[in-house]
């Protein structure tokens, strides 16, 4: 009797564990301008063979404290360098921007899940700069 419950209580555990997905953690650094909004992620809907999969899934697991984040979906053409270059597709990004005026270090974590299920949590340490008053730098929004 005893044989029979230990049994079927690992029988249970294998089904409720179901596959598990690779999970990775990645941390890693980025500037901001004051008050300015900056790209911290962008993520295609593409599976790992280039075919077209679900749209990726974002997580804020820690907001930033002097700041905000918004996501965004959109399409845009992968870059030559990617492992599926020049592909049409559909994308969502996460984007900062600080309180006005605050200048310092914040902190994000991001989790994402991509088209093939895995799921990998982004630590992102935000260094955050005076404005320049006349900075023509990347536009100043939230454009793909």
């Amino acid at each position: 009797m005893l044989l029979a419950r230990s049994f079927t209580f690992l029988a249970a555990s294998v089904v409720l564990a179901g596959p598990a997905l690779a999970q990775t953690t990645v941390t890693r650094s980025e500037t901001a301008a004051s008050g300015k909004s900056v790209r911290l992620a962008i993520v295609p809907n593409l599976k790992k063979d280039c075919s077209t999969g679900p749209m990726p899934e974002i997580r804020v697991s820690g907001a930033p404290k002097n700041g905000s984040l918004i996501t965004k979906v959109g399409k845009l053409k992968t870059p030559a360098k990617y492992r599926c270059p020049g592909k049409e597709a559909a994308v969502q990004a996460v984007f900062y921007q600080s309180k006005d005026g605050f200048t310092g270090a914040d902190e994000v974590t991001v989790d994402v899940k991509d088209s093939d299920g895995n799921v990998q949590t982004q630590n992102i340490k935000i260094t955050v700069g005076a404005a320049k008053p006349d900075s023509t730098a990347k536009k100043d929004a939230t454009d793909l």
